[in-house]
C-alpha cells in the first residue's frame, strides 16, 4: 500500500493504515436510497451514532440530494436541514464530521460550528470554497463531476475516461494548494456524470489515480450501476455494494463511502488483509 501522509481535521487524524470508513448521513427528503429516512434531527443523530459504533471513521451529513435530475436547493434550507444535526452529532460522536456541500456559505456556518472537513462534489471549483477551506484550516474532498446533478447523466461523453478525471485533479490539486489548502483527498465521482461502463472503468483501473499522491475515496453504495447490473432496486443493492467496494479496496482506495456502515466494515477487513498478505 502506497505511505499516505495523514489527513489532519482539526482534532482528530486521519490515518491510512486501513481503508477507512465514510458513513453517509443524508438528511434529505429526496435522496435516491434513504430520502426521508433521516429528517428530524432526533434520528439523524441516532443514525449517526449507529454508523459510529458500527465502525463509521467520519460521518458525511449532506442536507441537499444530488441524485441524478434533482434541483438545487437555497442556502437557508440547506443549512435549516443540517446545523441541528452537526450541532448535536459534535456533542455525541468522536469522529470527525464531514459537511457535503458545494455552497461555500454552507460550509462555513457548519465548520464554524466545528464540523472537521469538507466534501465538495463540485471539485473546490469555487474559489469562495477555497477561502472557507483556508479559513478554518480543514482538509478538503475534490469529487469530479460531469456537469451538474440535474444534467449530469444526460450521455456522459469521455474521449479519455481516466486522463481527463487524472486531469481535472491535477488541476484542482494544483489549485488548492496555491491557495493554502495541503490535506486533500480525492473521489473520482462514481455515477456523477458517468455511464455505467465508465463507473467499471474507474473501479478497475482505481490505480491510476495513485500517481496524484492524494487519498482516494469512493463511493459506490447501493448506486444506479449497480442495478443496472443486477437488475435490483435500491434497497437490494448491498451484496453489489460489497462487491463494489471489496474490488475498490483491492485496486486502492483508501476510504469508501457507505450506506451500510456494519457490512461494509467487514468485506473491508478481509479485503485489507488480502491486500496486506
Amino acid at each position: 500500500m502506497l505511505k499516505l501522509s495523514p489527513i489532519v481535521c482539526k482534532d482528530y487524524t486521519l490515518r491510512f493504515e486501513k481503508t477507512l470508513i465514510m458513513g453517509i448521513l443524508n438528511v434529505t427528503p429526496d435522496s435516491f436510497s434513504d430520502g426521508g429516512l433521516f429528517n428530524d434531527v432526533d434520528t439523524a443523530v441516532a443514525h449517526g451514532e449507529k454508523m459510529v459504533s458500527d465502525g463509521a471513521d467520519v460521518i458525511d451529513v449532506g442536507g441537499e440530494s444530488s441524485r441524478p435530475g434533482s434541483a438545487p436547493l437555497s442556502e437557508k434550507e440547506e443549512l435549516d436541514r443540517i446545523l441541528p444535526v452537526v450541532t448535536r452529532l459534535l456533542r455525541e460522536v468522536s469522529v470527525p464530521i464531514s459537511i457535503d456541500t458545494y455552497k461555500p456559505l454552507v460550509a462555513d456556518a457548519c465548520l464554524k460550528a466545528g464540523a472537521h472537513l469538507i466534501n465538495d462534489i463540485t471539485g473546490l471549483i469555487n474559489p469562495e470554497m477555497r477561502k472557507v477551506a483556508v479559513k478554518h484550516n480543514v482538509p478538503v474532498v475534490i469529487m469530479h463531476m460531469r456537469g451538474t446533478p440535474k444534467i449530469m447523466q444526460q450521455n456522459p461523453i469521455y474521449q479519455d475516461l481516466l486522463g481527463e478525471i487524472t486531469a481535472f485533479f491535477q488541476e484542482q490539486i494544483a489549485t488548492a494548494r496555491k491557495a493554502g489548502i495541503q490535506h486533500i483527498i480525492i473521489d473520482p465521482g462514481i455515477g456523477f456524470g458517468k455511464t455505467v461502463e465508465h463507473n467499471l472503468q474507474i473501479l478497475k483501473h482505481l490505480g491510476e489515480f495513485k500517481t496524484l499522491s492524494c487519498p482516494i475515496l469512493v463511493g459506490p453504495s447501493r448506486k444506479s450501476f449497480i442495478g443496472v447490473i443486477t437488475g435490483l432496486s435500491v434497497k437490494d443493492r448491498l451484496d453489489g455494494t460489497l462487491a463494489a467496494i471489496t474490488v475498490a479496496v483491492m485496486n486502492g482506495a483508501n476510504m469508501v463511502r457507505v450506506h451500510d456502515v456494519n457490512e461494509c466494515k467487514r468485506a473491508i477487513q478481509v479485503a485489507d488483509a488480502i491486500r496486506g498478505a
